[in-house]
């Protein structure tokens, strides 16, 4: 079977990966554009640390839960995907929000022994973990969190793809009836396309006249360098916002990220972008104000009007992998997978994808 994919991101590059892994025959068209979701994020794989609603969060679960094995697959294959174990922390000053989410999580645990032990912690004991911690911030614990780089995790699947004879095309995509793909002046065709171009797929498909309401979300996120600190254990740390901090080995520590619905393709840092990170960033850890500020990356979200990915079959032939939103990184690797089985007309749980459906739009 000759499968296109047209996307590398991480949607893209995963289901690729998969289709290889089955035995297919797989061209990868990407035109390479700056502001790629992927390459600006840093993910924190936590889905149940996560407020989704009940029609995603069955997917997260099993994206969470798949990550070790893909992990080890990858290193086995000579590629490392930057995902580590670190735990993670939700944060708050105010008792009733730790204690929402601290019997959030016990729930959730109960289902999934692999997101690890739950526990109270006190503001000391959580500036213990990330030191530069608000001295007034308590936290719930969850050991089973973990941290991924959104560039290295995509570099690998793409390397580990071509590895099994995967071909790349750099080129502008534009789909036709057909089921015919254009890659600049090149012509391709298969059995099946997988569209699966981020913020772009709309305009991809667009002489197609089907329905792929994705929009570009702007988010900014800077990374910060401590250096001498020993960061490489630091848990994420999640507030009661849609910011976040997570550090890496190094002494680098990652601070994101904005939601700027309506910026179109801007690719740019911006002051107001810049500030909103930087008050979030210090008003929960204020002992990053003395870090040296190293870049700030900026990629467009594939954001659908609900907020949920649009995952499966959308035309005869024609399958998406797109939408992902804020939870690309959590979702991308496993959703991936899926898609690539539901080409190849393996079944896929049901409850996996309900109210993924791209059907959802026409």
């Amino acid at each position: 079977m000759r499968v296109i994919v047209i996307g590398s991101g991480i949607g893209g590059a995963s289901t690729a990966y998969h289709l290889a892994l089955h035995g297919a025959e797989v061209v990868v068209v990407d035109a390479d554009r700056a502001g790629v979701a992927t390459d600006a994020g840093a993910g924190i794989v936590s889905p149940w640390t996560s407020t989704w609603d009940e029609a995603v969060y069955p997917l997260a679960a099993a994206a969470g839960r798949y990550y070790p094995t893909l992990a080890a697959e990858l290193s086995e294959a000579g590629h490392e995907s930057s995902y580590e174990v670190v735990g993670g922390m939700v944060v708050s000053a105010r008792e009733e929000e730790l204690t929402e989410a601290y019997d959030r999580l016990v729930a959730r645990v109960a289902e999934a022994p692999e997101a690890g032990v739950v526990k109270r912690l006190d503001a000391g004991q959580a500036r213990e973990l990330f030191p530069p911690l608000a001295p007034e911030l308590a936290a719930v614990h969850l050991s089973g969190a973990g941290r991924v780089d959104g560039q290295v995790l995509r570099r690998a699947l793409i390397s580990a793809a071509i590895d099994r004879g995967v071909e790349f095309v750099t080129a502008e995509a534009s789909l036709e009836p057909g089921l015919r793909v254009r890659a600049g002046a090149e012509e391709l065709s298969g059995d099946a396309v997988v569209l699966a171009a981020g913020a772009w797929s709309g305009e991809v498909a667009e002489a197609l006249g089907v329905p792929v309401p994705v929009t570009p979300q702007r988010g900014q996120i800077s990374h910060f360098a401590l250096p001498g600190a020993d960061t490489r254990g630091w848990p994420v740390v999640l507030p009661r916002t849609s910011h976040y901090l997570l550090a890496f080995p190094g002494g680098r520590v990652v601070a994101g990220a904005t939601r700027e619905s309506g910026a179109g393709f801007d690719h740019r840092v911006t002051a107001a972008g810049q500030r909103e990170v930087l008050e979030q960033a210090l008003a929960v850890a204020p002992g990053l104000g003395d870090a040296g500020l190293v870049e700030t990356r900026v990629g467009f979200r594939p954001a659908s009007p609900d907020g949920l990915p649009l995952l499966g079959q959308v035309a005869p032939g024609l399958y998406l992998a797109t939408g992902f939103g804020p939870g690309g990184l959590t979702l991308g690797p496993y959703a991936g997978k899926l898609v690539a089985e539901l080409v190849l007309g393996a079944d896929v749980p049901g409850e996996l994808l309900s109210g993924c459906g791209p059907g959802r739009f026409s």
